[in-house]
């Protein structure tokens, strides 16, 4: 499958080499808006061609899937450009900006019947399927918690709402999918959460909640200003579950649910390459099938997640991206 990457950025440099490493995967072209910054990149991790538009890489006949890596705001621009050259589509989290403009990319996939996913790597992860067959020994389920951190402020993608910015974007659609995936198929009866923003409205920290149908609950938290622990830990009735690093889970244990809890197993987590491998081996498995979404990120969960972070930035009043043009 030829790939071709939208956006010379980091994590486009973090994610090439193993592109091109996985059996049956090509990466032959990349785009950037500056046409030097482009040929730097090609340069450097052996791109045949390189362009210095997007609309071009997405009229290039030979690519069949683009990755895109651009800013948050620019996410559905370039999702809908591709989409309309007739491309295959893999875009990083946080998908879009919010629901509607997913919603939108979805109905131009369906109608060109061509596959779109998001890449939030943890929903494609093994660490997910351990974790489920770890619930079942747990007990019922009451509380879920996670929190994640990172002194990111700074960066122009989190402080400047235009961009995309802010925590929950960011890092919120991690500590969100983690709890969605440890409650799979449980319906959230209420939610409520408090931000701060910075100067320009971007929120850089906040503390979200859900309650869930069944009584369970999940206490979610980010931060922008400072490094914290990345950790998630998965409550039942007889032990929990302690997740290391709830973005790139390295390591899983399981405590018993005794007075003095007692360490039942632990499991170490490594990947043949970098932990995204999954996500792109879903997508060239789907796009092969003739299937228009991932059986592990499909259409609806993402659509899931925009909703409540939208319901979120509604009752702080955080606008972002395109939303600032039409307030």
């Amino acid at each position: 499958m030829k790939v071709g990457i939208l956006g010379c950025g980091h994590i486009a440099s973090k994610n090439v080499g193993m592109i091109k490493a996985l059996e049956g995967m090509e990466v032959v072209a990349c785009a950037a808006r500056d046409i030097d910054r482009a040929k730097a990149f090609a340069s450097q991790f052996g791109i045949e061609r390189a362009y210095g538009s997007y609309a071009e890489l997405a009229e290039d006949p030979e690519v069949e899937l683009v990755y895109v890596t651009t800013i948050h705001s620019l996410h559905y621009e370039h999702m809908m450009l591709c989409l309309n050259g007739g491309k295959n589509v893999i875009c990083e989290k946080a998908f879009t900006v919010n629901a509607e403009e997913a919603e939108q990319v979805f109905a131009l996939a369906r109608s060109k019947h061509l596959f779109v996913s998001e890449a939030i790597w943890t929903r494609y992860q093994p660490a997910r399927t351990l974790i489920k067959h770890l619930i079942q020994r747990i007990g019922k389920v009451t509380n879920v918690s996670a929190k994640l951190g990172a002194k990111i402020v700074w960066k122009d993608r989190i402080s400047m709402p235009e961009q995309g910015g802010g925590a929950i974007l960011d890092l919120g659609v991690y500590v969100i999918n983690f709890v969605l995936m440890a409650r799979e198929g449980v319906p959230i009866s209420k939610m409520a959460g408090l931000c701060t923003k910075n100067e320009r409205g971007a929120d850089i920290r906040e503390e979200m909640l859900f309650q869930f149908e069944d009584g369970s609950t999940a206490t979610m938290s980010t931060e922008t200003e400072a490094d914290t622990h990345k950790r998630g830990i998965i409550q039942g009735e007889d032990g929990f579950i302690e997740v290391d690093n709830i973005n790139n889970p390295k390591l899983i244990k399981l405590w018993s649910g005794t007075k003095n809890s007692v360490l039942m197993a632990q499991y170490p987590l490594n990947h043949e390459y970098n932990g995204y491998e999954y996500e792109f081996i879903a997508a060239k498995k789907a796009i092969e099938a003739g299937r228009l979404e991932s059986y592990d990120m499909p259409w609806s969960e993402t659509l899931r997640v925009m909703r409540l972070m939208d319901g979120f930035r509604r009752s702080w009043g955080v606008k972002l991206g395109r939303e600032l043009e039409e307030s």
